[in-house]
């Protein structure tokens, strides 16, 4: 068939996504349709129509998107083009998170290289200017890098986490909290950084594998093993299981005399169930200052608390010739005293175990107690309204039991099921949460002293009011995300009209960290909770299902794969094949196959405009026969498929069916079928095919857009308005607000 002079020039040559794209990020951006407001104004959606709404997990300002955020922007893009299409008054907000002890930590590394200076060379003001600096540059390339997506997030409401509505909303927490005695001011042991010098929460620890001589030491008639002989200064403790028939003569109490590092000591026998019966000789020594099992057994007994090492890992006088050496140091120097004495019994030099470091800074975490500001999760307190059910208004309760309800109660769907135990069991054992930060980035907390008298208040309390220097931890003004962002504490109508959100999208490694922490914000500030459903995805590795890293040379760049091969098929090669909450096997091979599908669909469109030739009348004088009939409502059962299962979070399903109708059904059977009667004689069942093809072609372009949104709004701008009643018919200016196919 010779191409028609009706073809635009564009498909008379394959389709370019580096030329198209910044193109249809212009059309997107300029049409406002991001925006609910405005598809509700320009009448493209109803204005009582159901909303659905998500925030954006807000992407750190201290680097580049990687592969996990390109899957997270994806799916979450998928779900707000999917119902944006039904109909829903649909918002996607977007924001960026400070990641304060990171961002930090970059800033001072640089200082530090670049003029050999400390933040207390400069001064806190003079620090946090640098950091405004560092912050607005990175978050200006984190926004570009996401519309390169194709995320269509509703730009007129970004946030930001140290912002100024950000900034009242935190403060408002912290008071409020603080009021119902649920933030308190306590003695207990953290995660200590002596790089940073600051606490850190749980969220930021990262247990990397190591090994180390594991020692084997005579405790008097006992025998201990540990990885850490410089914490043993201070034991003066053997603990056992109550059950434990070996030790069955010992009391509680009962106090023994033996010899120890430093000579003779005086040891008290415990009888606690964290003992661990089948680990070496079911007995060991706790350090109470240094270990939060340690301390929570010295809390349940009332023992001695003795620190042994200070807050830069140097080790104290009770450690006696070894104090004022660095623990590194000591270590060996500890070995060969009790090697001298006869306590070593025998090493194992290979020991594997995980440490506890800080992902932020890479510093040694070393478990102090410390006098910070704490979330007593399990503290009773009254509740003065809610919506969860299982809490009544005015009852008495606790976060964890807002926590618990808010998901046993079936209000919160976590997507796949079964993470819904690992939620409640974390919930369970949920400690105290530890909310201060010893750096200079961060909302800092609004507490005021004044000859010993401390006030909790938003402003100062007057002349003579010192501020605490404490800054709050990332994790408690992201904790406020879901109505943050919706203008809380004020009550506005986009806190009306979106919260609850529709879904909370993320990875399941932070299920039982930011997930959990938002839901028992809400639950206490709000009274409700923040999202019906948690969709999780899995981590994207490489082809070889190994973690990317920098050491392994792994990294897949998103951004260099939307060069290479286009959005869209970055996009379908992060979607389909990806079961919910489980992780995804990535390699270059699979985005370039995505990119033949894009240019699969273009050429599909130019055969398509090419048979139906000049026609761009309507459609009324044109009938399908039966058999074209029944293709077309076989695309609209496809739609119905596809819905089903976009529905269900299961975007693979529905990309995989949305890719093998377009490239199999459509292109290698109804299309090459279609052929012959294209060029024969009969005009009514040549006109028949060609309406066939093109309501086909209309409805392959909606089911894709959601996937593949650059490609197809890029062909919809191409198509010819061939409009009738009942025919197929280009209704919107932009593809993105098209109505979604239905079942005819």
């Amino acid at each position: 068939m010779e191409p028609s002079k009706n073809i635009p020039e564009d498909f008379l040559k394959p389709y370019n996504s580096l030329e198209k794209e910044g193109e249809i990020l212009s059309l997107w951006e300029s049409s406002g349709y991001a925006n609910p407001d405005v598809c509700v104004e320009k009448g493209v959606t109803a204005v009582d129509a159901e909303t659905f709404s998500i925030v954006l997990p807000p992407p750190n300002v201290t680097g580049t998107l990687h592969m996990g955020h390109a899957a997270m922007l994806a799916i979450e893009d998928i779900l707000i083009r999917y119902h944006r299409m039904k109909g829903y008054k649909t918002l996607w907000l977007p924001g960026t998170d400070s990641a304060a002890i990171a961002t930090q930590s970059k800033v001072e590394e640089a200082l530090y290289k670049e003029e050999k200076k400390t933040r207390h060379d400069i001064g806190r003001e003079n620090l946090l200017a640098r950091i405004d600096i560092f912050t607005e540059a990175s978050k200006a390339i984190i926004i570009d890098q996401t519309k390169r997506m194709g995320s269509s997030l509703d730009w007129s409401r970004y946030a930001y986490t140290m912002d100024a509505p950000r900034y009242k909303a935190v403060m408002t927490a912290f008071v409020r909290m603080y009021e119902s005695g649920l933030i308190y001011r306590g003695d207990r042991i953290v995660n200590w950084d002596p790089k940073l010098q600051t606490t850190v929460s749980d969220e930021e620890i990262e247990y990397k594998e190591q090994t180390d001589p594991f020692f084997y030491m005579q405790y008097g008639p006992f025998q201990i093993a540990t990885v850490r002989p410089e914490t043993k200064f201070g034991d003066k403790y053997v603990v056992m299981h109550p059950d434990d028939e070996r030790y069955a003569q010992y009391e509680h109490g009962e106090q023994i005399e033996l010899e120890w590092i430093n000579g003779p000591i005086t040891a008290t026998i415990i009888k606690d169930e964290a003992a661990d019966m089948e680990f070496g000789s079911g007995v060991m020594t706790i350090t109470p200052a240094h270990s939060l099992v340690d301390f929570e057994i010295a809390q349940r007994h009332g023992l001695d608390i003795e620190q042994v090492i200070d807050d830069r890992g140097i080790l104290l006088p009770i450690a006696g010739e070894f104090a004022g050496t660095h623990i590194k140091k000591a270590r060996p120097m500890i070995v060969e005293k009790m090697k001298e004495k006869g306590l070593l019994v025998r090493v194992d030099e290979k020991y594997v175990h995980n440490v506890a470091t800080n992902s932020r800074g890479g510093g040694m975490i070393e478990p102090q107690i410390k006098r910070q500001w704490f979330v007593g999760v399990n503290r009773e307190f009254t509740i003065p309204h809610s919506k969860i059910p299982g809490i009544a208004s005015g009852s008495t309760t606790t976060l964890t039991a807002l926590m618990r309800a808010s998901v046993a109660s079936g209000s919160i769907q976590i997507v796949p099921e079964h993470f819904e135990k690992i939620y409640s069991h974390w919930v369970d054992n949920l400690h105290d949460w530890c909310i201060s930060r010893q750096i200079w980035f961060g909302h800092r907390v609004p507490a005021w002293t004044k000859d010993g008298e401390i006030k909790v208040s938003i402003e100062s309390p007057g002349e003579g009011w010192e501020q605490d220097s404490d800054t709050l931890d990332t994790w408690f003004s992201s904790g406020l995300w879901t109505f943050s962002t919706l203008g809380w504490p004020d009550d506005t109508s986009d806190l009306r009209t979106f919260h609850p959100t529709s879904v909370l999208e993320t990875g399941y490694d932070i299920l039982p960290f930011w997930v959990a922490r938002m839901i028992l914000m809400s639950a206490f500030l709000m009274g409700e909770i923040p999202f019906h459903q948690v969709y999780l995805h899995g981590m994207v590795r490489d082809g070889q299902g190994r973690k990317m890293s920098k050491s392994l040379g792994n990294i897949i760049n998103p951004l260099d794969m939307i060069e290479k091969y286009g959005a869209d098929a970055t996009r379908l090669s992060l979607v389909i094949g990806a079961q919910i909450g489980n992780d995804l096997k990535l390699s270059e091979d699979r985005v370039r196959g995505y990119k033949h599908f894009a240019n699969k669909v273009w050429n599909i469109t130019r055969f398509v405009l090419e048979s139906i030739e000049s026609r761009v009348g309507p459609w009324d004088s044109t009938v399908l026969n039966d058999e074209d009939e029944e293709k077309v409502r076989e695309a609209h059962r496809l739609a119905a498929d596809v819905s089903k299962h976009l529905d269900s979070f299961r975007l693979d399903l529905a990309a995989d069916l949305v890719y093998h109708f377009v490239w199999h059904r459509f292109a290698d059977e109804i299309i090459e079928e279609s052929k012959a009667v294209l060029k024969g004689n009969d005009p009514a069942l040549r006109t028949s095919k060609q309406r066939m093809l093109y309501e086909i072609l209309i409805i392959s372009l909606k089911l894709l857009h959601p996937f593949m949104p650059f490609v197809t709004e890029a062909i919809w701008q191409k198509l010819p308005a061939l409009s009738s009643v009942e025919g197929p018919e280009k209704e919107s200016d932009l593809l993105m607000v098209a109505k979604w196919p239905q079942l005819r």
